[in-house]
């Protein structure tokens, strides 16, 4: 199966991570991407400004691929999604050629004429990646190893407290978003609801609050799950990522100056049509009436649909790698702390079959780029038989680094998630309902 490649599902930052490893050690490899352009996921949330600055964006070997064409790497600022699509993922992706395939979808990942139950001769078989093309034709590749960094972002927690869909989500689909938004000039004088209490609801609060300082008729309500408010405004000036730190006081100031109400302790259960607006109940009876949009930023899983027929290691809770699920765990893990980010972390019992990127996190939304980088790293030293780099962990991260993030943990029962104590803030205007 040697002369077979290496298969790297996600043109994404940690995908072409992977490539360019791969690459720099002369090994074979095909980067199937589902969209038409690099990074295509990144690109749906260009708007958005990057927590990491410039240095933590870039991988090591990709660099060293660059900057022999004359590209250089931008030394500092916090660029947004599109900046850090043009600037880097972009040019690497060009350099890649056509080792990178568009429009391709992977709808399934397998042993050759193995199922998942069959045994016998199954670790001498070579995978085989089932894709289907922008106009529905189907195709298969056949690959030594396969390397999924396909992410999270095509597959948004619900709305829903319990993990599901709340009561009347979906037939309210028109009226929910999933995602951070941008152009909200159309939402003037209207009541718009955030719910979520990670750095995307809070981005989504202030994206909204600029506009109900435009339009005093605008109403921002944002409804959290957690007991606690103050949680989404992070450890301030204890936190190594400043740009983030300054989100979560930008959020507080918005809350304090009124723009924003919010309600603590909201677990959706319903949503339902009243008189042409939504009402939003929680599973303790409140409610909040008279909306006209929702912005649902309650985290994301995993597809694991297309690794039906892979023997896969995952953790029963969080959907992440089963090796390095104990360091990431958002209910008990203390930032800037994590130490298993390797090969042999990350290894499955589907020899030569690798989760990366997002995606080996499963829903802990503490995943930072340069987590990645290290894993698509030493993930490509060990496909290329080099044991003593897969086996080193050249990873350093800020101090809190790895706290935070797009979902939506309870930590009520004990535990945090952020090395750094939360300061005591005063009470919030809260939304009375």
């Amino acid at each position: 199966m040697s002369e077979l490649p290496v298969v790297v599902i996600g043109a994404g930052p940690q995908g072409l991570a992977a490539a360019a490893h791969l690459v720099e050690r002369d090994e074979n490899v095909i980067v199937v991407e589902r969209g038409q352009g690099p990074a295509a996921a990144v690109s749906e949330w260009g708007h958005v400004r990057l927590f990491s600055a410039w240095p933590e964006l870039t991988d090591s070997a990709a660099r060293r691929l660059l900057e022999p064409t004359g590209w250089s790497a931008p030394a500092s600022g916090y660029p947004t999604g599109a900046e850090w699509v043009s600037s880097y993922l972009a040019p690497l992706a060009d350099l890649l050629g056509d080792r990178v395939r568009y429009g391709t979808t992977v709808t399934g990942v397998a042993r050759q004429g193995r199922d998942k139950v069959v045994d016998g001769g199954r670790k001498s078989q070579p995978f085989v990646v089932h894709t289907v093309d922008a106009d529905g034709k189907d195709a298969r590749l056949t690959a030594r190893a396969v390397v999924d960094a396909s992410g999270t972002w095509g597959l948004p927690n619900p709305a829903g407290a319990d993990g599901f869909p709340a009561l009347g989500e979906k037939r309210a689909a028109s009226r929910i978003s999933y995602r951070i938004p941008d152009d909200v000039s159309a939402c003037a004088g209207q009541h718009l609801v955030v719910i979520g209490s990670g750095h995307s609801a809070a981005h989504a609060v202030l994206r909204l609050s600029e506009l109900a300082r435009r339009d005093p008729d605008t109403r921002i309500t944002w409804l959290m799950r957690r007991g606690v408010a103050t949680r989404a405004f992070g450890g301030g000036a204890a936190d190594d990522l400043p740009e983030r730190a300054a989100l979560g006081g930008r959020a507080r100031k918005v809350i304090e100056s009124g723009l924003v109400d919010v309600v603590d302790g909201f677990r959706v259960s319903e949503f339902r049509d009243v008189e042409g607006s939504l009402t939003i109940t929680a599973e303790n009876g409140k409610e909040v009436a008279g909306v006209s949009r929702v912005f649902a930023l309650t985290g994301f899983r995993p597809d694991l649909s297309i690794l039906s027929e892979l023997r896969v290691a995952v953790d029963a809770s969080l959907e992440a790698v089963a090796g390095i699920a104990a360091e990431i765990d958002p209910n008990i893990h203390s930032c800037g702390s994590i130490g298993a980010t390797g090969a042999r972390e990350l290894t499955q019992p589907e020899e030569n079959f690798f989760i990366i990127g997002a995606k080996s996190y499963g829903r802990a939304p503490t995943f930072l780029a340069l987590t990645g980088f290290e894993q698509a790293r030493s993930v490509a030293a060990h496909l290329a038989g080099d044991v003593i780099a897969a086996r080193s962990n050249q990873l350093v991260l800020p101090d809190t680094g790895v706290c935070g993030g797009a979902g939506d943990f309870d930590t009520s029962g004990g535990g945090s998630c952020c090395a750094t104590p939360l300061v005591q803030l005063q009470p919030i205007r809260a939304a009375v309902v």
